[in-house]
Formats: structure tokens, sequence, C-alpha cells
């Protein structure tokens, strides 16, 4: 047994150095690894660091580059729109330049028919230069005519002066005729119908009452009214026996009516009243025998009053018969 201790120590010293060279041995292994990894750390660590900075590098060339690419890709873009606007522009300055052609055409066209046209009318106007020439030498044929005619129409203007003042004289003697019969009819009939205070004379006209020769609302001569207008007749016939031919008179008799309006069944307005009484008036006297070539009846109705108020006495004034000796 002891001799198995001693086996055992003398084999526990044995393998000891060299668990421990072996030990040393791993733990240079560990250290060389260590260098190693130490040494590929900090050149992995450099190399990192230079990849970084190349690709903070490459990463600023990218972002110049897209810059560049962006703005390459907006000039490309308005390049593309010139281009398209300068293609647009051709094909209008193409268009133009085809309509300019035609209008070239088209006006050579009219250009060669004016210039047709041109040599038309230069013919034309020597034409008229020829007829022109004809017509002056007609004007001085008329104008010799004229020349001759002048002492004629001078003659003429003389004698035409001479019959302008005979016509004058005439009529002014005519005139003077009708205002002398109607003086003297005048004159006449106012002896007749003196001091009648409802017959009066205003102006060149006598004027009845119409009271005095209707009744109220009525066409029909009264009595009363028969006897002077009877009168009348009689002064009016001896007058007209002495009145020339060449005098065309007539005695104009007027009916006139007030403001107040009348409708009935024979007299629907004061128009149809005062044409009936004047009409009246006239019928009695062609019955007289006063030609009735001589007379003209007209009615005025309520619208041309003498008095403007609306009294009794006013309404009075204005229902009247207007005699008037004139000429046609």
């Amino acid at each position: 047994m002891s001799l198995y201790s001693r086996r055992q120590r003398r084999s526990t010293i044995n393998i000891w150095p060299g668990f421990v060279d072996a030990l040393t041995q791993l733990v240079m292994v560990i250290i060389f690894v260590l260098l190693v990894f130490t040494a590929g750390q900090f050149y992995l660590s450099g190399a990192l660091s230079n990849r970084d900075t190349e690709l903070a590098r490459l990463s600023q060339q990218l972002n110049q580059l897209s810059d560049m690419l962006s703005l390459q890709k907006n000039t490309s873009a308005a390049l593309e729109l010139k281009l398209s606007t300068l293609n647009s522009q051709l094909q209008a300055t193409a268009a133009a330049k085809n309509a300019a052609e035609a209008q070239a055409t088209q006006l050579g066209g009219q250009l060669s028919q004016k210039t047709e046209d041109l040599g038309k009318a230069q013919t034309t106007v020597d034409q008229l230069n020829q007829q022109v020439a004809a017509l002056r030498q007609q004007l001085a044929q008329i104008a010799a005519a004229l020349d001759l005619s002048e002492a004629k129409t001078k003659q003429q203007q003389v004698q035409i002066n001479d019959l302008g003042n005979k016509l004058n004289q005439a009529l002014a003697t005519k005139v003077a005729e009708l205002a002398k019969f109607r003086s003297e009819f005048f004159g006449r009939l106012s002896a007749i119908l003196a001091n009648r205070k409802d017959i009066r004379i205003v102006g060149d006209r006598f004027v009845f009452q119409s009271d005095v020769l209707f009744d109220t609302a009525s066409a029909e001569l009264t009595p009363a009214a028969q006897t002077q207008l009877t009168k009348l007749a009689q002064a009016l016939k001896q007058l007209s026996g002495e009145i020339p031919n060449n005098i065309d008179w007539v005695l104009e008799i007027d009916g006139h009516t007030d403001a107040r309006p009348i409708h009935t069944g024979q007299f629907p307005s004061n128009w149809e009243l005062s044409s009936a009484r004047a009409q009246s008036v006239v019928r009695f006297l062609i019955d007289q025998g006063i030609p009735p070539n001589r007379l003209v009846a007209a009615g005025f109705g309520q619208y041309t009053p003498i008095a403007t108020g609306t009294t009794d006495a006013d309404y009075a004034q204005n229902r009247r018969i207007e005699l008037k000796l004139t000429e046609r």
C-alpha cells in the first residue's frame, strides 16, 4: 500500500507540470487569440469607421446625384413642355403658312380678275369720256337755246306779273264787292230784326237765341221763328239778285247747344240736336226760295260756347243759331 501510495504520489507529481504546461499554452493561445481579436477589432473598427465615412460620402454623392437627377427631370419636363409648345407653334405656323399660301393664291386670282375688270373699266371710261364730250356739245347747244329763250322768258315774266296784278286787283274787287253786299245784307237784316233783344250781331254773324226759334229739346221751328226767317229769306232773295254771278257766296247756318247733355231717342247727343236745328233753318229757307247751293248747315254741339258760366242766362246764350254771309 505504501508502494501504491508512492506510485500514486509519483504519478501525481508527474502530471501537474504537464497540465500546467498545457494550461500555459492554452492561456497563451487565448491571449494570442485575444490579441488577434483585439487587433482584428481595432482593424475592423478602423475599417468600419472608414466605411462609415465612405458611406457618408457616398450618401452625399447619392443625394447630390438625386438632386441633379430631380433637376434634370425638371429640366427635361420643361424641355418637353417647350418642345410641345414649339410643336404647337410649328403646327400653327404651318397652318398659317398654308392659309397664307391659299390666300395668296386667292389674291392672285382676284388680282387677275381686278386687272381684267380694270381693263373693262378703262374701256368704259373711254366710252364715258366720249359720251361726256357729246353731252358737252349738247349742253353748249342747250345753253345757246337758253340764251335765245331768256329774252322770251323775261318778256313772259313781265306778262305774268301783269296778269298777277290784274288777278290781285280782280280778287280785291271781288272781296270788296262781297264786303259791300255783306254790309248791305247786314244793314237790311238789321232793319228787319230791329229792336229784338234776343237777336244779336257778333262780329260778322247774326246770332239767334235758340229759345226764339225752337222749343226745349226740339228741332221744329216755332211759328214766331218762321215769321222771322220769312223776313230773312225775303231780304236774302232780294240781295241775291243783286250779287254778281262771279261771287260764289253762301249763307252759313251754325247750330249750337249749351253744355248740358241730352240723350233721347231722336237726339242721342248735343251733336245731333245742334245739326238738326241748323238743318231745319236750311230746309225752311229752301222752301222760301233760297237756292240750296247757297246754304250750308253745320252742328257744333256744346263745344264753342260764347258764355263760360253755368247760370241759366249763360246756358241761354250758348243755345243759339248763327248766320254768316261768306264766300265758298
